[in-house]
């Protein structure tokens, strides 16, 4: 799986922007362009055409925002990972991407050889963050209420084997190959471990399961 090329589309409604990005990606041959739109919509009725490995979306764009064409993206059942690129470091903007199911968020800012780095660790399955995003993304959790101590959660074992495998980023496609379930089944197990956890993201999971040593 890790050797081959993952399909990316780029949505960014500045055109000198997508034109650096567009350059950026041919020069990673492991990932391959197919296609790139100016708007939200556009977006995702091409990710619904194409349906690529990768989904690269700016979060602030006129008419329909990142945050909406990533909830419609979700909603469509796609299976694509989409990672947020965009200015904003605002810790509201990174918490509610990530919990409409963004699988990565980097700022625009960041070096170019670090993005193409973060899109590769996106196309492993894993959650891509840039290292400042994460120093938000910790920072609100910390302003948020307690989540439970691990010896009061009841977690089954095969809960906690997910939970380790969400901390270390896997999708949920990739927990039912290594556990030989169906992606179906994986969804109901996170459903309930998040329940349990009082969280509402496998982001917030990842990090209560690292806390706890629960990473695999």
């Amino acid at each position: 799986m890790l050797d081959e090329t993952q399909t990316i589309l780029v949505i960014d409604d500045h055109p000198l922007m997508r034109r650096g990005i567009l350059q950026l990606i041919a020069m990673e041959g492991s990932l391959r362009l197919v296609g790139e739109a100016g708007n939200g919509q556009q977006g995702l009725e091409l990710a619904c055409q194409l349906q690529p490995d990768l989904i690269l979306l700016d979060l602030n764009m006129r008419g329909l925002s990142g945050l909406d064409t990533l909830k419609a993206i979700k909603a469509a059942g796609l299976d694509v990972r989409v990672i947020i690129l965009t200015v904003s470091d605002s810790e509201d903007d990174v918490v509610s991407a990530l919990r409409a199911g963004a699988d990565g968020y980097l700022l625009k800012d960041m070096e170019p050889e670090d993005v193409l780095h973060s899109l590769k660790i996106a196309a492993q399955g894993r959650m891509a963050l840039g290292e400042r995003v994460a120093e938000i993304l910790a920072n609100s959790l910390r302003h948020e209420s307690q989540p439970k101590p691990a010896g009061s959660v009841g977690l089954t074992e095969r809960e906690q084997k997910i939970l380790s495998l969400i901390a270390v980023g896997h999708s949920n496609k990739l927990i039912a190959r290594e556990l030989k379930i169906t992606e179906g089944t994986v969804k109901v197990h996170v459903k309930h471990l998040l329940s349990k956890l009082d969280l509402d993201s496998r982001v917030e999971a990842a990090i209560w399961a690292v806390k706890n040593g629960l990473r695999k």
